[in-house]
Formats: structure tokens, C-alpha cells, sequence
């Protein structure tokens, strides 16, 4: 992702800062970024950071925060949003409810004083990420009965990924994921490179029944994508690949017993269809039936409440929450 070859630099300005302490020793990290694909969509003046490590050292981190708003502030940005590694279409937010719980598959994960850090500098939240947990108890009677009269009625198909034609399926997920996420908020559309590239590392780990795409009467309505949780596997390895940790990766890979629900999305005319809600039962089914016994659908905004509802009804638990924060750089008045 650092290297300019990777396409988000393509519609992006990116510069990587180290801070230093006075013997010369590395005390923290950062990334300014400005996404003109961002500022094309949202017209809202906020450049991002992103890549945030610090000491336990509010000066340290004050330095860095600094030094971003200084540089975003040149470019004629008005606010500074975060974290965001790059975007909200990678790892965003800082974690601020559900220490207890793992890191899983690319979510972020952080100490809980980075929240002091970063307020500590004067940085507001801007809004909640929020993760849920599912436990593989059965879905309720009641849902299952909803769910086959709205399959019925609406003449709806579920069916899993061909990998035999991968490259036309990512075409229909990139069409599906920038139509049905397009109004919400801080929504970028990805571009076809991102979109290629993204496929391209998920391909070796991605299971075809667990990635769905919901039909209603023939036309493609919507999709839904769950990856094992390789972090199961790989907390196993600590960090080292030789002279043993591959093989540590490969034999609890065998084992994992997690999986994430990165997205599920329905495009808007479809949405009251029961469409997402059988996506939801079909993937709940399809990875209990591989012996995954628990899970996370992450990440929902706090305030989308037909998917927080819909998950609620599938018994998930709101047992994570991430914050992306604001702060103000530069003023009209100043401009």
C-alpha cells in the first residue's frame, strides 16, 4: 500500500512522516493523505490521517498531528479526519470499545490511550464504526419462516461465486459495491484498478460460499463477502515466518473457526425486498456448515439502522466500536 505503484496514489497525494526523539531513536509514525477521489464525492475539505503508531507520549503525538495538519493545511484542506489507512475502503477507525475481544482479519487494532492521544490534541469524533459479534446458536424459527415467503414473493436466488469466471464476478461486485454503497456517508467509489488489485491478494483465501450474490426476478441485486479469520492462524506464527512460524500458519489454518463478514451491501431498489437478510442467512449457514462456530460483521455506520436491525434480528452483539475523529485546520475566514 506505501509503495506509489499501489492505485490509490493514482487519485491520491500521500507523504509518510517518522518522529524521532533526541538520540535519533523512531517514537512514532504517520501518513498525510489527500484523496482527491474523497473531495470529488463529499466536497467537505477533509484531508486524512492514517498509519498512526506513537509512544505513550502526548507530545510525540502532538508532533505528528502537527506536522499532518501543517501539510494538508498547505494543500487548502479545511479539516483533519482519522484514522484512515488510507480510506474508509481499508482499515479506518481507532478502537475504543471491545479490548477484550481479538484483533480480526483486517480490522484495526490499537491500545485504548490512543483515544487520549488524539483528543488530547483537540481532535472531536466525527463518527462511529460499529462491529458485531455472532455466535453460531441457529437462526430463529421465526426468521427462517420470514425469510422463504420474502424469498417466495420476490422470487429471490442466492448463489455463491464462480471462480471459474472470477474475473466477470469481481466486474459485478465492483458494480454492486459503488451502486449500493454510494449515498452513504464518507463513501469513495473504488476505481477499477483498486477494485482489481483488492481481488487479486483476497483470491488465494477467499472460500466461494462465502461470497454471495443475491437475484430478485434475474437481476443482480446485491452481494455479500465473509473470509475465514486468518488472524486465528497467524497469532500462532508471532510474527515470524521462519524457521517455524509457516508451519505454524499452515496447521491452524486448518482450524480456523472464525470468519469476518467484510460486506453486504443491496442495491437501493431492492433493499425491502428481504434480499440482505437471506445473504445474511444464506453466509450464516454456508460457514456453520464449514465448522465456523462465531464470527464478526463489521464494519456498520452508527446510524444505519436497517442493517444494525437486521444483524440485531440475526442475534449479532454490538461488542465493537471504532471512531473515525475531526478536527479543524483552517477556518473560511482563513482561506
Amino acid at each position: 500500500m506505501l509503495d506509489k505503484h499501489h492505485p490509490f496514489h493514482q487519485h491520491a497525494e500521500v507523504e509518510l512522516f517518522l518522529a524521532r526523539n533526541d538520540a535519533g531513536q523512531v517514537v512514532g509514525r504517520i501518513a498525510a493523505v489527500k484523496n482527491d477521489a474523497h473531495l470529488a464525492q463529499h466536497h467537505d475539505g477533509a484531508g486524512f490521517f492514517g498509519f498512526f503508531e506513537s509512544e505513550r507520549k502526548p507530545e510525540v503525538a502532538a508532533a505528528l498531528f502537527s506536522t499532518v495538519s501543517a501539510w494538508l493545511t498547505a494543500r487548502g484542506l479545511a479539516v483533519m479526519r482519522g484514522p484512515a489507512s488510507f480510506s474508509v475502503n481499508e482499515e479506518c477507525g481507532l478502537l475504543v470499545k471491545g479490548f477484550d475481544s481479538s484483533p480480526v482479519v483486517m480490522m484495526p487494532y490499537n491500545p485504548p490511550w490512543y483515544a487520549d492521544l488524539i483528543e488530547g490534541y483537540g481532535f472531536t469524533k466525527s463518527k462511529d464504526l460499529i462491529a458485531y459479534h455472532h455466535e453460531a446458536n441457529g437462526v430463529p424459527e421465526r426468521l427462517q419462516r420470514v425469510a422463504g415467503r420474502l424469498a417466495e414473493r420476490h422470487q429471490i436466488k442466492i448463489r455463491p461465486l464462480d471462480l471459474k469466471q472470477f474475473k466477470a464476478e469481481v466486474a459485478r461486485v465492483r458494480m454492486l459495491y459503488n451502486a449500493a454503497w454510494d449515498a452513504n456517508w464518507g463513501n469513495i467509489p473504488m476505481t477499477d484498478a483498486e477494485f482489481d488489485d483488492l481481488a487479486k491478494q483476497l483470491k488465494p483465501v477467499v472460500v466461494p460460499e462465502l461470497v454471495l450474490f443475491a437475484e430478485v426476478r434475474g437481476e443482480l441485486a446485491g452481494f455479500a463477502l465473509a473470509l475465514p479469520d486468518l488472524n486465528v492462524a497467524l497469532r500462532h506464527m508471532n510474527g515470524r515466518l521462519f524457521p517455524i512460524g509457516w508451519a505454524f500458519g499452515l496447521w491452524y489454518g486448518r482450524k480456523i473457526d472464525a470468519a469476518r463478514i467484510l460486506t453486504l451491501g443491496v442495491l437501493p431498489k431492492f433493499r425491502l425486498t428481504g434480499a440482505a437478510e437471506l445473504l445474511y442467512m444464506a453466509l450464516y449457514k454456508n460457514a456453520t456448515s464449514r465448522g465456523i462456530t462465531h464470527g464478526e460483521a463489521s464494519w456498520i455506520l452508527e446510524d444505519n439502522r436497517l442493517m444494525r436491525q437486521a444483524i440485531e434480528n440475526f442475534g449479532g452483539d454490538p461488542y465493537k466500536t471504532y471512531r473515525l475523529y475531526d478536527k479543524t485546520i483552517r477556518t473560511p475566514a482563513a482561506s
